[in-house]
């Protein structure tokens, strides 16, 4: 994409694009409406350890679609996402000012942290930015410690309470509730028969982050409609399942949602996943469940 008008531009990750992430994207936006410019976001995809380190263990807390949409959703103009390959990665610091944030993006004003590194090897840092905005003419705002510190430490406390299932935690941090993307898929139907028919969620994206096994009390909108209920991740131990999956109870819904894509906000959990001795026990349980989640939204 070749963008014209002036920019203001931020680079990074912004996986999750959580508090400390929206300090930052906030003042991107503030900056470009005070000089008539547009906020940009650069970003990489896929992540460099994918890349470079053939890592497919990473995992991420959204999907790129994902992140574009909150993004533009906060304000951001464009999010340019650049391939991430081997070739991009042998770029020279300086080709890579010239090239892409210079002749492509027409930067005037770069917001940055003060151990941003680019080029080859990651070899330039900010002395060198501040020295490539003398010679091509941009204003390059650095991002304080502090900011960065949050901004790190957000990530990681997000990723190891999701992991551990906290999702009121990781909700905190986000500003807003973590949330999947997925389609409804043909499951074994073994909901119907104990009266709490499910709906099974496909995710297609394997790097994405999916909050530790248990029962969530989740929140979804179908064609304008907002739809609350209850969410099992795991292997459904009690008829001895093997593979993972996502199953929704959606309350007060029966119409057929086969093949939707639906976005689905984990709101609380409520407990882990457990084998019981028989689909009664289990149904007795899920009855439970309704009742403490049914407790849990009309508070």
């Amino acid at each position: 994409m070749i963008v014209k008008s002036a920019k203001v531009v931020t680079i990074g990750t912004f996986d999750g694009v959580h508090i400390g992430h929206q300090k930052i994207i906030k003042r991107v936006i503030k900056l470009a409406e005070q000089q008539g410019f547009e906020p940009v976001v650069l970003t990489l995809f896929p992540h460099p350890r994918m890349v470079l380190q053939k890592d497919d263990s990473i995992k991420l807390l959204h999907t790129i679609d994902e992140r574009i949409d909150i993004l533009k959703a906060m304000g951001i103009k464009y999010v340019i996402v650049k391939n991430f390959t081997k070739e991009f990665s042998n770029l020279s610091a300086q080709d890579y000012v010239k090239s892409i944030l210079v002749d492509e993006l027409n930067t005037k004003q770069i917001v940055i942290g003060y151990d941003h590194h680019f080029g080859k090897n990651r070899s330039a840092n900010i002395t060198d930015l501040k020295g490539f905005a003398e010679i091509y003419g941009f204003k390059v705002e650095e991002i304080s410690a502090q900011d960065i510190k949050d901004v790190t430490v957000s990530s990681t406390k997000i990723r190891s309470a999701l992991t551990s299932g906290e999702v009121d935690l990781a909700n905190a941090y986000l500003g807003y509730n973590y949330f999947i993307t997925g389609t409804v898929v043909k499951g074994k139907g073994l909901g119907r028969t104990i009266n709490f028919p499910t709906a099974n969620i496909q995710i297609k994206e394997s790097y994405k982050l999916i909050p530790n096994d248990g029962v969530y009390i989740i929140k979804s909108h179908y064609k304008e409609k907002s739809l609350f209920g209850m969410m099992n991740i795991g292997t459904n131990p009690t008829v001895n399942g093997k593979i993972r999956s996502i199953e929704v109870n959606f309350f007060n819904f029966n119409t057929d949602i086969y093949n939707a894509e639906l976005k689905i906000e984990f709101l609380k959990r409520l407990r882990s996943e457990k084998k019981f001795e028989n689909l009664e026990a289990l149904k007795q349980q899920l009855k439970i469940d309704k009742d403490n989640a049914l407790e849990f939204l009309n508070a």
